[in-house]
């Protein structure tokens, strides 16, 4: 059966293949090659291997090249993409850096405004006390004025009854009688005039108190105007930065507590008012609304201490775009915001503090460590210059370091951190925080 399969073998290639001889002529010789059938059906299929491995080489070749221009030119794509966003991000960032700079102008105005308005609001006060204590006098004075009026009348009418009842003896009398009549008369004509004068008198205070106290009636709706528009004014101001403040994950009555416990700022808080005058006393309502106003500006005044302490700046104020966020990277935590720009643009402290570090450390290379208020530290890394040292006590918006590649770093950036009793936040809670209020 073995040597049937082989004869059909044979048979089959002698068909396709069938035997061939080459001869090779010399001048002196002549000679012959013999290729077999199985001979020949290998090299064809050699052959056809070697071309068939060829085409699909090439094909891969040009696939391979199509699709590699494809790719530059989608990655183009993307890249001019990204550009854009970075761009609408960098003119976003922009608009909202003026936008805070607005609101910080509308937040100073509006405390001068308070201010003026607290000034007028105790002027205000004080004329009304004024007005109320001149009221009392000219009461007093009306008083005594109706008491000497009945003690005149009490004399003209025993005058009166005198001259009646005498008036024939004195006609019969001696000229000392005469001049008693006159003197009568005389001080009869004086006691009326003065009670005239009297009358007259307490007219024209009635017409005085009168007016007094249309003119306090106008002073109370004034002020409270002023109270109302105080009331209106405390809420605008004070509610952003509570809500500032919640946001960032801080408790704003503890805050403000540990900023009153330390508070050194001249004239220290402000005090409760306590307004009396004499034989009113003080008006409780007046007075608790004050009151009330007072504590707002204090907690408002705490708010900005506050805030100057809390990292709530952003570290740059130039252009820049973010380039890697808070979070895990590649099965490590990240625990900082990355903001690339330029080389050397200056970098900024985004909070009251002390210098803790200046210096080369590891894989940070240059970096700043600031201290600040309420257990919180930033960080500065990668930087190209330092401006601070050791020690040394930092304003917010203070130029501290100038942006490089130092450390492990692959490219020009900054990369910030914030720590909350040595454990890494993300920075963005506190910048995005603050932008409808800084």
């Amino acid at each position: 059966m073995r040597s049937r399969l082989a004869i059909k073998t044979h048979a089959l290639l002698e068909r396709f293949f069938p035997e061939r001889r080459l001869f090779l002529r010399s001048d002196t010789d002549t000679r012959f090659i013999r290729l077999k059938s199985g001979t020949q059906a290998i090299a064809f299929t050699g052959a056809t291997v070697v071309v068939g491995w060829s085409i699909i080489a090439t094909a891969i070749l040009l696939m391979d090249s199509i699709g590699s221009g494809n790719f530059r030119e989608q990655a183009r794509r993307e890249q001019i993409t990204y550009q854009q966003r970075l761009n609408a991000l960098s003119n976003e960032r922009d608009m909202r850096a003026s936008e805070a700079v607005a609101a910080q102008d509308r937040f100073t105005a509006a405390l001068r405004q308070i201010s003026l308005m607290q000034t007028e609001l105790l002027e205000s006060e004080t004329r009304r006390r004024e007005l109320e204590t001149g009221i009392d006098v000219i009461q007093a004075t009306l008083r005594d004025t109706m008491n000497q009026r009945e003690e005149i009348n009490a004399r003209l009418a025993s005058l009166q009854e005198q001259i009646d009842g005498n008036g024939q003896a004195l006609a019969a009398g001696t000229a000392e009688s005469d001049g008693t009549l006159d003197f009568l008369a005389e001080a009869l004509a004086r006691t009326a005039a003065e009670r005239d004068q009297v009358v007259v008198d307490a007219q024209e205070a009635l017409t005085r108190a009168a007016e007094m106290e249309a003119e306090v009636a106008m002073m109370e709706d004034a002020n409270d105007r002023i109270f109302r528009q105080l009331e209106d004014a405390m809420t605008v101001s004070v509610a952003p930065l509570d809500k500032m403040f919640k946001a960032a994950g801080m408790n704003p009555d503890s805050i403000l507590k540990q900023v009153r416990k330390g508070y050194s700022g001249q004239g220290g808080p402000l005090m409760p008012l306590s307004f009396s005058t004499r034989g009113h006393g003080t008006l409780p309502q007046d007075t608790d609304r004050a009151n009330s106003i007072l504590e707002d500006m204090d907690r408002l005044n705490l708010y900005r201490i506050a805030a100057s302490k809390a990292p709530f700046a952003s570290p740059l104020k130039n252009a820049f775009r973010f380039t890697s966020p808070y979070g895990m990277r590649w099965g490590r935590l990240h625990a900082g915001t990355d903001f690339a720009a330029p080389h050397g643009t200056p970098i900024y402290a985004t909070a009251d503090g002390v210098v803790t570090h200046a210096g080369w450390s590891s894989g940070y290379g240059l970096l700043v460590k600031i201290q600040h208020e309420f257990g919180i530290e930033t960080r500065y890394a990668h930087n190209s210059k330092l401006f601070v040292k050791v020690g040394q006590r930092v304003s917010r918006g203070q130029k501290i370091t100038a942006m490089g590649n130092t450390g492990r770093s692959t490219g020009t950036h900054l990369h910030y951190e914030v720590r909350v009793g040595g454990k890494p936040v993300n920075p963005m809670i506190y910048i995005e925080a603050a932008n409808d209020v800084f």
